[in-house]
Formats: structure tokens, C-alpha cells, sequence
């Protein structure tokens, strides 16, 4: 694998770090589907781990109220620990499993604790400062690419051992 050229205000996934890193981000991160702001916010927190997009975390008080429904779906992040998922309900549609949070983080993700982040590909619009996210590639991982990250991205075809 051959990181991409980093533009000028970029940064590239290939310098993020393993194991997996959170920090507070102020970027102006909004979700829209069927005209109903989702979840808005410029509070979020962020991970990222080499070879990843960021993937966005809001406060649970900057996501609409009653968007989320609990799942019993579970999964298991090395770095974060167990994950539990929600159905997403705006206006009349019931997005299955497309958000998740970590209710009890390892330590060094304890600030994830009341934060939800979405996978942005069922959303009309996901974006940060404005711009509209690509979701990351392969439909498992919940990073959302804008012009200031550089890849490849984990997710595409051949990167399942990177």
C-alpha cells in the first residue's frame, strides 16, 4: 500500500496512529435525512487510527430527540471496547442499525462515554464544516471522508489485512 500524495491542509490516514486515538473536534459536523436536522453539533469527538477517516462522535444533547432506538446488536472494538447499536427513526423511515456508542469505553476512550456516532452513507446529508462526507469504503467502518484526510482508506477492495 502507497499512501496518497497530502494536498496542502491535508492529513493523511497513514499518519494517524495505532492503536486508536479520541480528541475533542470543533468541526461543524450536521446530519439531515428527509429535511429534519438529525443531529448538529460543534462539540464532537473524533477517533482516529491509521489508515481510517475520522469517524465523528455528537453529544446525545445535539441529536434530535427520539432519533435513536436501542439495539441488542453488539460489537467489539480492540481499542474502545463494546459497541451497542440503534435503529435511527426520522420522519417516517427507520434507518436499521446506523448509529452505535460506547457506554463503557476502555480508559483511554472514557470521553466517548454519552457521544453516538452514524454511518453516513443512509443519510441525505452528513457533513463537516459544510462539506457533504463520502462514507468510508465496505459498508463495516464508520469514518467519513471530506477533502482534508488523504487515504487510501481501510475499506476498500484488498485492504483487509492493513
Amino acid at each position: 500500500m502507497i499512501p496518497d500524495a497530502v494536498a496542502p491542509g491535508q492529513e493523511s490516514v497513514w499518519d494517524y496512529p495505532r492503536p486508536a486515538i479520541m480528541r475533542p473536534s470543533t468541526r461543524h459536523l450536521r446530519i439531515v435525512h428527509a429535511g429534519v436536522v438529525l443531529a448538529d453539533t460543534t462539540r464532537g469527538l473524533e477517533t482516529l487510527e491509521t489508515s481510517h477517516p475520522p469517524s465523528y462522535y455528537f453529544p446525545v444533547s445535539d441529536i434530535a430527540a427520539g432519533a435513536l432506538r436501542p439495539l441488542a446488536r453488539r460489537s467489539l472494538c480492540e481499542w474502545k471496547g463494546q459497541a451497542r447499536y440503534f435503529d435511527v427513526l426520522v420522519s417516517k423511515a427507520r434507518l436499521p442499525a446506523m448509529a452505535w456508542c460506547y457506554d463503557r469505553p476502555t480508559p483511554e476512550f472514557a470521553g466517548l462515554v454519552g457521544h453516538v456516532a452514524f454511518y453516513a452513507a443512509p443519510f441525505d446529508s452528513c457533513t463537516v464544516d459544510g462539506e457533504q462526507v463520502v462514507p468510508q469504503p465496505g459498508g463495516f467502518y464508520g469514518g467519513w471522508i471530506t477533502s482534508h484526510v488523504a487515504g487510501p482508506f481501510k475499506g476498500i477492495p484488498g485492504s483487509q489485512f492493513w
